[in-house]
This record gives structure tokens, C-alpha cells and sequence, in this order.
């Protein structure tokens, strides 16, 4: 679809500032999706498990290698072996319903099938931020919307550009969030599959 906005010189900053913004709210959900847990071990499910090391808030990703070597289980190869007690600790203080267990080289993370009461947990936690980032892009609307007002008051637009500008916004607002719903429906499904 051809952009109005980006035809009207006042306006061509908005429009491209306004699909980076939108674009941004979604892979941000997208990330956050991939992170979620679901009946099967996956290396972002630790994504958003942060360790304490020397004083700076680490992502286990950094801290060592992981990997998934079998569908019910991941492993944790610290790079620094004096770190091996902090990341277990992480893990298991995460919230994530994950019990890590060490042999002093390797930290193993077994992925326990999910009960139907934490599936529903999981959806509902993600339906919540699902409505978050439906209100990002909400608010990023309002702030085209009032560049647009603006554009509109400052005489640097037509009233029929505004009209226009507007239904382009609107439009953009519907598809970004129909992209959000869509991603979360299929996270639902896989979770909600046993």
C-alpha cells in the first residue's frame, strides 16, 4: 500500500518514525514470545534469567553455553566455573517453575511437562503482556495522531491531508496489533497442545 504520509513533505518523518516505532512493540513481543515457556526445552526459555556476576545483572546466555540436547532438558556450560552456585540460583529463582541441578562442571535444567493449571498460568501471563504492547502501539498512534493535529494547526498540511493522515495511522495501528494477536494466537496453541 502506497503511504499518503510519506508523499506529503511534513509528514514523512512521522509516518517512517511511526512504522519503526509499531515494528519495534512488535519483535519486542516476538522476543518476549520466544522466551515463554512451553512443554518443550528451549534455549530462550533462560532469555530473561539474569545473574548476579561481580555486581552487573548478566544474561545466562553470557554467562556460559547453553544448549537443548534433548527435548525435556537444557544445559548450561559456564565459561567461568566459580559461577556455576549463581546460575543455578537464577534459574531456579527465575519463576520460570524450573529446578536446575549442578555437577560442578555443567548446570542441567530439566524442562518438566507442563501441568494444564501452569499452561493457563502461561497463557494468561502472556495474554497481559500481549495487552501491553497492543497499548504501545495505542500510544504510538496518539503520538502520530497529534504530530499530525499539529502539522494540521501549523498550516504545513490540508484538512483532507490530515483526514487522510489519520486513516493511514489508524490502518497501520490495526495491522501492527492484528501482527501482535496473530503471534500470540500461535504462542497459545503451542502451549496449550500437549
Amino acid at each position: 500500500m502506497a503511504s499518503a504520509m510519506a508523499n506529503i513533505e511534513a509528514l514523512k518523518g512521522t509516518h517512517r518514525e511511526l512504522k519503526t516505532r509499531m515494528e519495534k512493540s512488535v519483535e519486542d513481543f516476538r522476543s518476549y514470545l520466544l522466551s515463554a515457556r512451553t512443554g518443550r526445552a528451549n534455549v530462550h526459555m533462560l532469555d530473561h534469567v539474569r545473574v548476579d556476576y561481580y555486581g552487573t545483572d548478566t544474561p545466562v546466555a553470557q554467562m556460559g553455553q547453553v544448549s537443548t540436547p534433548e527435548p525435556t532438558m537444557i544445559l548450561v556450560q559456564p565459561y567461568d566455573m566459580s559461577m556455576i552456585g549463581a546460575i543455578e540460583k537464577a534459574i531456579r529463582t527465575s519463576g520460570n517453575g524450573l529446578n536446575p541441578m549442578s555437577d560442578g562442571k555443567v548446570v542441567r535444567v530439566p524442562v518438566p511437562p507442563m501441568t494444564e493449571e501452569r499452561r493457563k498460568e502461561v497463557v494468561k501471563q502472556l495474554n497481559k503482556t500481549l495487552e501491553d504492547h497492543k497499548t504501545a502501539v495505542r500510544n504510538i498512534r496518539r503520538d502520530g495522531n497529534e504530530q499530525i493535529k499539529k502539522a494540521a494547526k501549523d498550516k504545513l498540511i490540508s484538512a483532507d491531508d490530515e483526514k487522510r493522515a489519520n486513516e493511514e495511522v489508524q490502518q497501520l495501528t490495526d495491522a501492527e496489533i492484528k501482527r501482535i494477536e496473530e503471534l500470540f494466537k500461535a504462542k497459545e496453541k503451542e502451549i496449550m497442545t500437549v
